[in-house]
C-alpha cells in the first residue's frame, strides 16, 4: 500500500469514527453528552485491537485500547449482536461510563467491532450524578459486566433488572443515543470496507490489492514503526519522578504514585514499583485508566498525522503490581480513579520525561477534573448533574500555559450556562478567569477559573477534586500553580466531600492554575 493510499484509509476510518459520534451528539437528551461531550467512539479489529478513533476522550480511548481485546474474546458474536458494558474490572474505567460494542460480518466473517463510551449522569447510585465519596463499587451503581442488549438483531427481553431500570428510565435516552451510533458506524464501515475490497477489480489483472484486514494490519505496522522512531529519540536510561493524591475522602493522605521509566532503543517500560496500595476511598484505578494516562503522553510526542492504534501503543509497556492504587482489585472504589488519578498518572509520566526531554515536557496542568456531582431524587421532578471544571495548563520550554482549559484525560466542554440553568434549578453567578493563579516564571502557568453555582432548590453536593492541598508544580525554578479551593457560602469544603445544601445557598469552586517553566528574568539585572 502506498503512502497516499494508507493516509486516504485512515482518514476514512477515523470519519466514520467522527460520524459515529456526530450522531451521538445530536440524539442524546443530557447536556453531560450533547453539551459537554462526555463520550468517544473508536473502530477495532476482529481480535480486539484499536485502528482508528475520533479526537474525542483520551482516558475512554486508551482504556478501550487496552482492553478491548479482552472485551470481545469471550462472547460468542453474531451478526446483528450489541453488547453493553461498564465494570472497571472488564475493562471499563467507572460505572457511569458505558461502553456499547458490536460486531461487524461480512460474507459471514467477523471482520470488525465498532464502539462507543458515553458518561451517564444516572448510572444507579443512591447518589445524585452516581460520583459518591465511595468505599466499594457497590455504593458508586450499578455494575454491567458484558451484556447482550440485541442478540442478532433483536433487543433482549430477560436483561438484569438494574440494566433493564437503567434503559427504561431516565437514561434510555442516551442508551438509545448510543445505539444509533453503533448502527451508523456498522452501515458507513461496511460501505468503507465493500468499496475498498472492490477497487481491485477494475484495474490491471497483476494489481494486487489489499483486503480490508491485511490493510489494518498495515495502519498498525506504519504506528508502531512512528512510535518506535518517536522512542529512539529518547534517551536510553531511567528517568523517576513521584507526586501524591491529596487524599482519598477516607483519611488517606498524600498518597504516592511513583513511576520509573527504562528507555532502551525503541521500548519503552513505564514501572509503577513503589506506587501505594490501593486505598479505601474511590481514587483507585483498573489498570486499562492506568495505560490510558500513560498512552496518551506518548500520542503526544507523536505527530498528529500519526493514527492513534494498537500497533502504535506495542512499544510501551506498563508494569503495575496488582492491588497498587493504578492496578486495583475488585472490590475497590474507582469512580475518581479514571478522573483524578488518571490526571496524575499522566503528571508524573512527564516529570520522569522532563529528565530526559526537558525542551519538549511542559510543567503540571491543574491535575484535576473538579468533578461535580448534583441532584435530588426524592424532588417533585427527580435529577442528576454532573460537570468538570477546566483549570490551567503547564507553561512549557517556549512558552506559557493556557488558561481556563480542559486538560489531558478530558477533552470535554464546559457544560454552557444556558444548558445548566435552563435544565436544573441552578443559577450560574460567577463563571469568569481565576486571575494571577498560574505559576509565576519566565513562561507563566495558565490560570485556572471561577465557576460559582445558586441553588434555586434543595440538593445533594458531590466534589471530588485534587490539587487543594499539594500544588501543581512547575519546571526549572518555575512558580507553582495556586491550590484549588472549594467554598459554601465561604466556609472551605474538603476536596472530597459529600454533603447537602439548601436553597439559596451557593458553592464557589475556585480552579488550580498551572505551573511555570523557568525563572522569572530580573528588571534590574544590577
Amino acid at each position: 500500500m502506498s503512502p497516499i493510499e494508507l493516509s486516504i484509509l485512515v482518514s476514512r476510518v477515523e470519519s466514520v469514527c467522527g460520524e459515529m459520534g456526530a450522531v451521538l451528539k445530536r440524539a442524546a437528551f443530557s447536556p453531560n453528552i450533547k453539551d459537554r461531550l462526555d463520550f468517544s467512539c473508536a473502530l477495532f479489529d476482529a481480535n480486539g485491537g484499536l485502528y482508528a478513533q475520533a479526537a474525542h476522550i483520551p482516558v475512554h480511548l486508551g482504556s478501550m485500547a487496552y482492553a478491548m481485546a479482552d472485551i470481545v474474546s469471550g462472547p460468542d458474536w453474531r451478526e446483528g449482536d450489541v453488547l453493553v458494558i461498564n465494570d472497571p474490572f472488564l475493562g471499563g474505567t467507572h460505572l457511569p461510563d458505558v461502553t456499547m460494542v458490536a460486531p461487524l460480518f461480512c460474507d459471514g466473517v467477523l471482520l470488525s467491532f465498532v464502539a462507543n463510551r458515553a458518561h451517564h449522569a444516572n448510572i444507579g447510585s443512591d447518589t445524585p450524578g452516581s460520583m459518591p465519596v465511595s468505599s466499594s463499587i457497590e455504593e458508586e451503581g450499578v455494575v454491567i459486566p458484558p451484556t447482550f442488549i440485541y442478540r442478532e438483531g433483536k433487543a433482549v427481553d430477560d436483561l438484569e433488572p438494574g440494566l433493564a431500570a437503567l434503559m427504561e428510565g431516565a437514561s434510555s435516552g442516551d442508551f438509545s443515543a448510543q445505539l444509533s451510533a453503533v448502527r451508523v458506524g456498522l452501515v458507513r464501515l461496511e460501505s468503507l470496507v465493500q468499496r475498498f475490497t472492490n477497487r481491485g477489480k477494475a484495474e490491471e489483472t497483476n494489481a494486487n490489492p489489499l483486503d480490508f484486514t491485511t490493510a489494518i494490519e498495515e495502519i498498525n505496522r506504519y504506528g508502531k514503526r512512528m512510535s518506535q522512531a518517536m522512542v529512539n529519540k529518547i534517551p536510553n536510561g531511567s528517568y523517576e519522578f513521584s507526586d501524591v493524591m491529596d487524599d482519598d475522602g477516607f483519611g488517606n493522605v498524600d498518597v504516592p504514585i511513583n513511576v520509573k521509566l527504562h528507555v532502551s532503543d525503541d521500548r519503552v517500560d513505564v514501572d509503577f514499583t513503589g506506587t501505594s496500595p490501593q486505598v479505601k476511598g474511590n481514587i483507585n484505578c483498573p489498570i486499562s485508566v492506568a495505560a490510558a494516562a500513560v498512552f496518551y503522553v506518548f500520542r503526544c510526542l507523536l505527530p498528529a498525522e500519526v493514527p492513534s492504534c494498537a500497533g502504535t501503543f506495542d512499544p510501551i509497556r506498563i508494569l503495575a503490581r496488582k492491588g497498587s492504587l493504578v492496578n486495583a482489585n475488585r472490590p475497590a472504589a474507582t469512580a475518581a480513579g479514571n478522573v483524578e488519578t488518571s490526571m496524575r498518572i499522566v503528571d508524573v509520566v512527564l516529570g520522569a520525561l522532563a529528565k530526559a526531554l526537558p525542551d519538549q515536557i511542559p510543567a503540571a496542568c491543574q491535575g484535576t477534573m473538579n468533578n461535580l456531582a448534583m441532584g435530588n431524587h426524592q424532588s417533585t421532578v427527580p435529577w442528576d448533574y454532573y460537570e468538570t471544571i477546566g483549570g490551567g495548563l503547564g507553561a512549557s520550554a517556549g512558552r506559557p500555559g493556557l488558561s481556563a482549559v480542559q486538560a489531558h484525560m478530558t477533552n470535554t466542554l464546559n457544560t454552557p450556562i444556558e444548558s445548566v440553568e435552563s435544565h436544573y434549578p441552578l443559577r450560574v453567578k460567577t463563571y469568569a478567569i481565576r486571575e494571577n493563579s498560574g505559576g509565576d516564571g519566565l513562561h507563566r502557568g495558565g490560570d485556572g477559573l471561577v465557576r460559582e453555582l445558586e441553588f434555586l432548590a434543595d440538593a445533594d453536593v458531590t466534589l471530588l477534586t485534587e490539587r487543594r492541598t499539594h500544588h501543581p508544580w512547575g519546571l526549572f525554578n518555575g512558580g507553582q500553580g495556586a491550590l484549588g479551593i472549594n467554598t459554601l457560602d465561604g466556609k472551605v469544603l474538603g476536596g472530597k466531600a459529600q454533603i447537602s445544601v439548601k436553597r439559596g445557598q451557593r458553592l464557589r469552586i475556585e480552579t488550580p492554575g498551572g505551573g511555570a517553566v523557568g525563572a522569572k528574568k530580573s528588571l534590574n539585572p544590577a
